[in-house]
Parts: structure tokens; sequence; C-alpha cells
């Protein structure tokens, strides 16, 4: 019995030792293999860095403002006996916009001329007299002093009777109505926005160490998304003389043409000041860009010469460069870069540094500096 389970023993040894010396010659052969394999290359795109010329710009952000732009409001109390403007629409200087009740101003003003034409043809009785000496100079200038405030009071009343007749004090457009007929106004209570739109304001902010390359009569070119796919043309117009102590930036104004009236006041827009001169960059798509915390990189198409077996194919080899501004699809390289060079202009980051690569362009995309998405 003892004889057969050591018979047993062995034999079940002997099948687990063949199986884990087959097992450890297979796994000792994908070893092998692995160190040998050559993992095959991978498909890109590539670009060729190409010096252009670019205009000079200095980019900013700034709001619109109307050249003139008022709200009106009531000078004096009164009630709204006339609305004669009809909101959103353009109005001429002078033109008549509300009308508040002048009743008793008017009935004032029936007494007080009255009693300046009293005072009047007492003063001249008085002149006539004095030539005579029939009066003294005393009574000659109480006369003269009656007469004055009379008409001085005159002038009040009318003073008060024109503020209650409110005119449009420049050419715009009319806001929203924000009063009623019937209603009684308080002084300085709003009645309607009045804009002129046309040219506009706008109104950005340059650090003070560009303030030596900006100067007035500077082409600026000005976009919104209120004008998708529009660049308005304006130009510098004022300079403020002092910076703002807290930022240290220098505020600007340009001016530019608004005739159909789609920038408003308040908007915000971008602003491109073109500055003299082009700048001669290296450009290269943005996408051949690999952005990393330790600094940008490219990676440069190669010829090398495999080791082993002596061919020569294509590798590519990270290379780090310092970026300046971009300009469409494109990137300006300020350094780390020459012309010349091949460079992956797609689907960077899944290279490596030293990897085989096989060129195919027929995927690769139109770049353009003025590139227009099908879904903008």
């Amino acid at each position: 019995m003892k004889k057969r389970l050591l018979l047993s023993l062995l034999g079940l040894l002997l099948v687990v030792g063949i199986l884990a010396g087959i097992k450890g010659l297979q796994i000792f052969k994908m070893v092998k293999s692995g160190k040998s394999f050559t993992p095959p290359p991978e498909t890109v795109t590539t670009a060729q860095p190409h010096p252009e010329s670019w205009e000079a710009t200095l980019p900013a952000v700034g709001s619109l403002e109307a050249v003139q732009g008022v709200t009106v409001a009531a000078e004096l109390p009164g009630k709204v006996t006339r609305l004669a403007f009809t909101p959103g629409t353009w109005i001429k200087a002078g033109s008549l916009l509300l009308q508040q009740d002048t009743s008793s101003e008017k009935a004032q003003l029936q007494a007080a001329e009255a009693e300046a034409a009293l005072a009047k043809a007492n003063f001249e009785r008085l002149r006539l007299l004095i030539e005579t000496n029939a009066v003294s100079k005393a009574a000659y200038d109480d006369g003269e002093a009656k007469f004055k405030q009379a008409m001085a009071q005159a002038d009040t009343i009318r003073a008060a009777i024109a503020k209650k007749t409110i005119l449009a004090p420049f050419s715009g457009r009319l806001g929203i109505r924000l009063v009623n007929l019937g209603q009684s106004l308080k002084e300085g209570e709003p009645i309607v926005s009045l804009q002129a739109m046309d040219p506009m304001f706008i109104n950005f902010m340059l650090p003070q160490q560009e303030l030596a390359r900006v100067k007035p009569g500077l082409p600026v070119r000005i976009t919104s998304d209120a004008l998708p796919g529009r660049t308005v043309a304006g130009k510098i117009t004022a300079i403020n003389p002092q910076a703002d102590s807290a930022t240290r930036n220098v505020r600007v104004q340009a001016t530019a043409a608004n005739k159909d009236e789609r920038l408003r006041p308040g908007m915000f827009a971008t602003v491109a000041v073109v500055l003299p001169g082009k700048t001669q960059v290296l450009a290269i798509p943005a996408t051949a860009v690999l952005p990393a915390p330790y600094g940008d990189s490219v990676f440069v198409v190669e010829e090398r010469q495999e080791e082993k077996s002596g061919k020569t194919g294509l590798v590519v080899r990270q290379q780090f460069v310092r970026l300046g501004e971009s300009r469409g699809d494109f990137v300006a390289v300020l350094s780390g870069l020459e012309d010349g060079a091949t460079v992956v202009s797609t689907g960077v980051f899944k290279l490596r540094n030293g990897q085989q690569v096989v060129i195919d362009n027929a995927l690769n995309p139109k770049f353009s500096l003025n590139p227009t998405p099908d879904n903008s």
C-alpha cells in the first residue's frame, strides 16, 4: 500500500515538473521575443515651418460707448400732458419729446408781463421827468430797479415753461419710454434714453510699456459677437494722459463708423491695434505643439539608420521650443526650431521621443491664418 502511494506521488511530481518546464520555456520565448520586438511605425501628418510677415498688433478688450448719450430727465416737477415721441425711433435735435403741464406758469406769466409793462411805463415817465429835474435821482433809480425786477420775474417764468417743454438735445436713437401720459414727474425723473450711435467710441486699456508704440491715428480692428464674421475698422482718437495707478494701464479711445447701428453702447468688443511695419516670424500649425507645464515642444521628423538591420527609417525627436503669438491656425516659434525642418502637425500626444513614424499627408488638415469653421 505504501509502495503504491509513493509511486503515485512520484508520478504526480513528474507531471507537475514537466508542465512547469513547458510553461517556463514558453515564458522564456515570450520574453526573448518581446526584447527583439519592434513596434510598427506610427502614421503621422507633417508640416514644414515657414517664415511669414505678420502684422504687429496689440490685442485688447474694450467697451463700446456712444459719442453722445444721455438719459433725458425732467428738470422740474410737473404732470405729463403730451408724449411726442415714439420709442426706438431716430429723432432730430430740437424735436419735442414731452410736454409738462404749464397752465399755472402761463397764468403767472400774464401777471408778470402786466407788471413788467407797468414798470416800463413808469420808468419811461421817470426818464422824461429827470431830464427836466422834476424828480430826484433816487426816484429814477428806484423806477429803473422795479422795471428790471419785473422783467426778470417774467423771464424766470418763461424759463420754467421752457424747461417743462422737453426737447431732444441732439440727434440720435431713442430708447424705451419710461413715463406715461398723465404721470406726475419729479425733478430728475428719467424719461427716455437718447444715444447718438454713429460713430461709436470704443474704450480699452493697454499696458504702460506699450504706450510708446501707440499714438492717435493708428488703425484698429474691432470684432464683436454682435457682428459675426465682420471686422469694423476704426482709428485711435484719444489717449488718456494719466495711467491707472492700480493696474498701470492707460485708457485708449478709438472711433469707428456704425452706420447700421449694429454696435450698441455697453457692448464689449475685441480690439486689435495695428502697429506700423510687419514682424518676421517662423510659423507652424498650433496643433503641432505639445503643451506641458515644463515647456512646449514639437516632434521633428528625421532620418535615422537602425543599428541592427542597417536600414534607414524615419523617427521623431522631441524638440522644446519657445512660442510667440498665435494667429488663426498658426503659432509663431521664437526659438528652438529652424526653417526647413519637418514637424509632426497632428496627433503629437501619442508620440514618444525616438519613435518610428511613416508620413501620410492625405488626411492633413488645411491650416489658415483666417479660418472659417463650418459651425461658425
